[in-house]
């Protein structure tokens, strides 16, 4: 299948880049949100390339100064601004938004489609919104954005220890912060404030069990439940008090742990068989969880007893 949307090499290419790693996920109604890295550390000087047409919005999170940037649209220069490291930054694919490349950048982008911005304020039973407050150049001081765009930097440089429930929960996380903030989203309606019923919880908790490696996407479980992506992941925290992604890391720790009484078999193996993508992520995860390492662990709770004399 042809990619749609503005990420990843259509993105990358009228930025003169090579590569431009992305992960992706999809809403209930299947609208494509992306999330792409942008580097380039000696760039040719020149105009870059016209980004596709679409009725979605990029927005960047800068991790570099990018002095006096000339900023154009629809064909010519319509502001001079210093673009600052740690500031978010929107652009309206509509209206063909481009840069003189003559500097160092490094960014992330988000792609965020028309459609999935009327799919969260369908959900949230508000209003459609209309545009989102947009000025060319103009930064905004993002906390939120700042948090996210960190988690996700990590994620794209190691997709091979990535879930797609993380990257569901954080783009769905992302989606509803910027409806809110710069589309004015407010629900007309009451959030749902109980959890999942005792057999959904159930269920759903096998079901995530089922695919330690986490590889079911969010929005599949929730359609087996006839929720949406935001109400069944509310729901489910309420009833489990963890995000799915996280409840399913703790799943992993326990098979690990479960695992490692077996003597013969490897930490790589127990990696591979709990969920992790390899043995370096298993130790790094469960370090943060437990205290210690699966080494240490294994080894302070398998310690064969003493003989009494």
């Amino acid at each position: 299948m042809a990619q749609a949307g503005v990420y990843g090499r259509r993105l990358g290419q009228p930025l003169q880049l090579a590569e431009a790693p992305s992960l992706i996920t999809r809403t209930l109604r299947s609208a494509e949100l992306a999330v792409t890295e942008t580097r380039n550390d000696n760039p040719v000087r020149d105009l870059s390339g016209s980004l596709p047409a679409d009725d979605a919005y990029l927005l960047s999170l800068k991790f570099r100064d990018y002095p006096d940037c000339e900023c154009w649209e629809r064909g010519r220069c319509v502001i001079k601004s210093d673009i600052r490291s740690g500031a978010t930054y929107l652009y309206d694919l509509k209206r063909d938004p481009r840069y003189v490349i003559d500097k160092p950048f490094h960014s992330i982008f988000f792609y965020l489609p028309r459609s999935a911005l009327d799919d969260i304020a369908r959900q949230a039973g508000a209003p459609r919104i209309h545009e989102l407050a947009y000025q060319p150049g103009i930064g905004h001081d993002d906390a939120i954005v700042r948090h996210l765009g960190a988690s996700l930097l990590e994620a794209l440089r190691r997709p091979e220890e990535t879930n797609q429930l993380f990257i569901d929960h954080m783009m769905l996380a992302f989606t509803a912060h910027v409806a809110q903030t710069y589309g004015g989203l407010r629900s007309i309606t009451a959030p749902t404030r109980g959890g999942l019923a005792a057999w959904q919880a159930r269920q759903a908790c096998e079901r995530l069990e089922a695919d330690l490696g986490g590889k079911i996407p969010l929005k599949q479980i929730a359609a087996e439940f006839g929720l949406s992506v935001s109400h069944f992941s509310r729901a489910f925290r309420i009833s489990t008090g963890l995000p799915p992604h996280q409840w399913l890391l703790q799943q992993r720790v326990t098979a690990a742990k479960q695992l490692m009484a077996v003597r013969d078999l490897s930490l790589s193996e127990i990696a591979i068989s709990a969920g992790f993508a390899n043995q370096s992520h298993f130790t790094r995860v469960f370090s943060a969880v437990i205290g210690v390492s699966p080494a240490v662990w294994r080894r302070e709770t398998h310690r064969p007893a003493k003989s009494e004399s």
